[in-house]
């Protein structure tokens, strides 16, 4: 599915893709998941529906698609020497105003996935599931570098900490996460479990 969509993609340019997915963002924002339409971004865009249709097969995957545009890089290629400089290094790359950006649009997001089985498809496979694999990487690393012992339960549970801290920090404090708090979780809750000290 993936070449077939960088084949797809690839008939237009990096500066008229960032802008569609910018337009797409803005439309999920105002509308939500289900009220956007490919009508509403083709009028947006200035675009036609079916090269929309052409270039990414559907919503959803145009949707997701536009998420993951906004993430800064892969997060695999943080390599500072420590699990804790890589960790702390990934949280610094997002300012807090865009973090509070994201945290909205995955709000707006969060039912429309329950509902909808293509975009759940669609978020898992673009989404989730790459990040999960580069947050391997780095803890591999991690027990390669003898920070974190191979054994540790806690390994299987990394991602799901850190989306965690993304997630309960509006529901519990009715804030949006911040680097200070999240450089803060990681050394209070992510590292400790991993049986890594939190300073240097």
């Amino acid at each position: 599915m993936s070449d077939i969509a960088t084949s797809r993609r690839s008939r237009i340019t990096p500066e008229r893709e960032a802008e569609l997915y910018g337009a797409v963002l803005e439309l999920l924002r105002e509308v939500g998941y289900d009220a956007l339409t490919m009508d509403a971004v083709a009028a947006r865009t200035r675009s036609s529906k079916a090269t929309l249709y052409r270039q990414w097969g559907g919503k959803a995957e145009l949707v997701v698609r536009a998420m993951r545009s906004q993430k800064p890089g892969g997060i695999a290629e943080v390599d500072t020497g420590t699990l804790r400089g890589d960790l702390h290094t990934i949280i610094g790359r997002e300012d807090d105003c865009v973090m509070a950006q994201n945290v909205a649009l995955m709000r707006a997001l969060a039912m429309a996935v329950h509902q909808n089985d293509d975009l759940r498809q669609a978020f898992r496979e673009l989404l989730v599931e790459p990040e999960i694999e580069e947050f391997r990487r780095i803890v591999d690393r991690a027990v390669d570098r003898g920070e974190v012992r191979a054994d540790n339960p806690a390994l299987e549970y990394i991602v799901h900490m850190l989306v965690g801290a993304f997630a309960t920090r509006t529901l519990i404090d009715d804030r949006p996460p911040t680097q200070k708090f999240l450089t803060s979780y990681i050394d209070a809750v992510v590292l400790p479990a991993l049986g890594v000290a939190p300073a240097h």
